[in-house]
C-alpha cells in the first residue's frame, strides 16, 4: 500500500465573522507552525467566502492551506450570489470543496451538477475535495455501499488525480448529529471506495486520499484515522475549535 499524507480539513459551515474569522485562523496557524517542516499531515481550512481573503492573510507562511466550500460551474457571468472557481483561486484558494450533502440537500445538487463543478475548479487550478455519502434511511435500508458507488460514479471529475482530487465520505446521519460511523463501519465504505476508484482511474485509486467527513472529534480521530482507507477528516464544527481541530491533527501522526 502506498503511503498516503493524511489530510486534516476543516469546514467552517457558515459560521464566522470578520473579527472570528480571524481570530480562529490565527490560532490553527501558530499551532500548525508548532509543527514546523516535519508535521506529519496536510491542513486545510475553509471559511465562508466573506472570510477568505482575510484568512488568507492570517494563515500565510504556517503551511496551512484555505479552500472555498462551493464553486459555479462558470467561470464568470450572469450568475448572482455564485462565486466561480477562478474567484477562489485568486483570492488565494487551493482548494473547494463540491458535492457537500448540505449543497445535494438544500440546493437539489445532483451528481451531474457536482462533476461539472469539480471539473471547472480543476480547470481554474485548484484542487477539488469531492463528497459522497448515505442518509440514515439509505443505510438502513441495505443501499449504502451502492449509494456511495453511485455518487462516486457520478460525481469524478474527469482527470482526476492522486494530486487533485481528494473523496470525503461523510455519512449524511453522522453529520453535525454527534453520531459518529464505528471505524469498522467507515473502513467498510472506505475500502468499497477505493475499489470502485481503481475501476474508474486505475492503480492511482491506491494514492488517492479518502477523508471520513461525519462528527470526527480528537476523541475519536486516532481510531477512526488508524484504518486503513482513511486519510484525514473532513471537519465541521471540531474545526471551529482551534484545540479540537489541532487534536484530531495529532492524531494523524
Amino acid at each position: 500500500m502506498t503511503a498516503r499524507r493524511p489530510l486534516i480539513a476543516g469546514n467552517w459551515k457558515m459560521n464566522g465573522l470578520l473579527a472570528d474569522g480571524r481570530a480562529l485562523a490565527a490560532g490553527v496557524a501558530e499551532k500548525r507552525k508548532a509543527f514546523g517542516e516535519s508535521a506529519p499531515f496536510d491542513m486545510l481550512v475553509c471559511p465562508p467566502f466573506t472570510l477568505v481573503t482575510a484568512v488568507v492573510d492570517a494563515v500565510a507562511g504556517s503551511g496551512v492551506e484555505v479552500g472555498g466550500q462551493d464553486c459555479h460551474t462558470a467561470e464568470k457571468g450572469a450568475h448572482t450570489g455564485d462565486v466561480g472557481p477562478a474567484m477562489l483561486k485568486d483570492a488565494g484558494c487551493a482548494y473547494v470543496i463540491v458535492g457537500h450533502s448540505e449543497r445535494r440537500t438544500d440546493h437539489g445538487e445532483t451528481d451531474a451538477v457536482v462533476k461539472a463543478k469539480a471539473e471547472a475548479a480543476l480547470a481554474a487550478g485548484l484542487k477539488v475535495i469531492v463528497c459522497i455519502g448515505e442518509t440514515l434511511e439509505e443505510r438502513e435500508a441495505g443501499q449504502t455501499l451502492d449509494v456511495n458507488k453511485r455518487q462516486l460514479n457520478g460525481s469524478l471529475p474527469a482527470g482526476a488525480s492522486a494530486e487533485n482530487c481528494v473523496i470525503a465520505y461523510e455519512p449524511v446521519w453522522a453529520i453535525g448529529t454527534g453520531k459518529v460511523a464505528t471505524p469498522e463501519q467507515a473502513q467498510e465504505v472506505h475500502a468499497a471506495i477505493r475499489a470502485e476508484l481503481k475501476g474508474l482511474v486505475g492503480g492511482i485509486a491506491e494514492d488517492m486520499r479518502i477523508l471520513y467527513g461525519g462528527s470526527m472529534k480528537p476523541g475519536n480521530a486516532a481510531e477512526l484515522m488508524a484504518q486503513t482507507d482513511i486519510d484525514g477528516g473532513l471537519i465541521g464544527g471540531a474545526s471551529l475549535k482551534v484545540d479540537d481541530f489541532i487534536g484530531i491533527a495529532e492524531a494523524a501522526g
